[in-house]
C-alpha cells in the first residue's frame, strides 16, 4: 500500500523552479535529485558496481557487522527507511531485526513512487508476516507523514545526507527529531573523510559511467523541458573542496553557448570554461557529525565503520 503527497504536477512544479533559481544564479548550480529519471538510475546503479566506487560497498560490509547490534540496542518494532528501498542493505536491517523478534513493520518513504511500488512489492513477498507500506514524499519536505509509533528506527543510508548543504542538513534532521519520541533511533550511513585521490576516483571513474551520469542532468532537462543544452559539450568535472570537505560534481562549457529553456521562459548563457554544479558530497569526521546530531536532539550511541575505515555508520537515540 502507498501513500503518496507528491504527484507528477508537484515534481513538475519543483524541477521549474528549482531550474530557474539554479541558472539563474551565480555560479550556476542544479540540485542531485533531478539526475534520477529510469536512465540515471540505471546509470548509479552501474556505478555502485565500479571498482573505484566503494561507498555502496564499504557502507554493507559496515551493516554486516553492526546489523545485530543495531537490533539489539533498539528493539525496533517499525523500520523507516528513507531512500534505498529493497536493496541488500535493507534486507540486512529486517533480518537482524526479525531474528531479534521485534520487527512487525516496515515503511519505505522515497520520491519515486514507481521505485517505492516495486520494492515494497519485492518486500511483502519475501517477508509476508510483516506489514509492508510506503510513502511517496520528499524527505526535505514530508516527514510529517510518517506513521506514528513508540518503537521507530528510522534508517537513513547511502550517504545521502552528504548530498545537502549544511543549513539543509540541520533542517532536515531537526524536522526529523520532531517526529520521532524520546528514545526512537535514527541509523545514518555517512562517508567518511580520507585522502583526496580516492575520493575523486569514486566520482571520475575510468570508465566515464559517472561522467555520463552527470550530463544525464542535462538530458532530463531537454526532455522535460523543451531545452536544447548539447550535452556532449560539456565535460564531467570531479574536485575535492579541502575546506568545505565535500566533493564538488560539475559540468563545464567546453564552448561558449546560449541554452534555450522555452518551458519556464529561460535562455541562459555558458561562457566557454564556465561551470555547473550538479552536486556536492559531503564527507564526515565523527566529532562533527556527532556535533550535528547533537544540535538536532539526537544523541550517537554507536558507531561503527567497514574494516577499512571508509564509511560510517551512527546510530543515534532521540533524546
Amino acid at each position: 500500500m502507498l501513500e503518496s503527497h507528491i504527484s507528477e504536477g508537484d515534481l513538475d512544479a519543483a524541477l521549474r523552479a528549482d531550474v530557474v533559481a539554479g541558472l539563474t544564479a551565480t555560479p550556476k548550480r542544479l540540485p542531485p535529485k533531478w539526475f534520477y529519471d529510469a536512465h540515471g538510475s540505471d546509470l548509479f546503479e552501474e556505478i555502485t558496481r565500479l571498482p573505484e566506487y566503494y561507498p555502496t560497498r564499504a557502507e554493507a560490509a559496515a551493516l554486516e557487522s553492526g546489523a545485530d547490534r543495531v537490533a539489539e540496542r533498539t528493539g525496533a518494532t517499525s523500520l523507516v527507511e528513507l531512500g534505498s528501498g529493497s536493496s541488500r542493505k535493507t534486507l540486512l536491517l529486517i533480518d537482524a531485526l526479525r531474528r531479534k523478534g521485534t520487527l512487525d513493520s516496515f515503511v519505505g518513504f522515497d520520491v519515486s513512487s514507481d521505485a517505492l511500488a516495486a520494492a515494497t512489492a519485492a518486500l511483502s513477498l519475501r517477508y509476508p508476516e510483516l506489514s509492508v507500506s510506503g510513502i511517496v514524499g520528499d524527505f526535505t519536505e514530508h516527514l510529517r507523514h510518517l506513521p506514528s509509533g513508540t518503537s521507530r528506527l528510522v534508517a537513513f543510508l547511502g550517504g545521502t545526507i552528504g548530498n545537502l548543504l549544511p543549513a539543509a542538513r540541520a533542517d532536515f534532521l531537526a524536522s526529523l527529531r520532531t517526529q520521532l519520541a524520546p528514545g526512537e533511533w535514527l541509523l545514518l550511513g555517512t562517508d567518511l573523510v580520507k585522502d583526496p585521490a580516492t575520493l575523486v576516483a569514486a566520482y571520475d571513474d575510468a570508465a566515464g559511467v559517472t561522467a555520463r551520469f552527470n550530463r544525464n542532468v542535462l538530458t532530463v532537462l531537454n526532455r522535460r523541458l523543451d531545452a536544447n543544452f548539447d550535452v556532449e559539450a560539456f565535460t564531467h568535472v570531479a574536485l575535492w573542496d579541502a575546506e568545505a570537505e565535500w566533493i564538488e560534481m560539475r559540468l563545464r562549457a567546453d564552448r561558449p553557448m546560449r541554452v534555450e529553456l522555452p518551458a519556464v521562459g529561460l535562455s541562459v548563457d555558458f561562457a566557454a570554461g564556465e561551470e555547473l554544479r550538479t552536486e556536492i558530497s559531503a564527507k564526515f569526521h565523527l566529532s562533527g557529525l556527532a556535533a550535528e546530531l547533537g544540535t538536532a536532539g539526537f544523541a550517537v550511541s554507536d558507531w561503527w565503520t567497514d574494516p577499512k575505515g571508509r564509511f560510517g555508520l551512527s546510530l543515534a537515540e532521540a533524546v
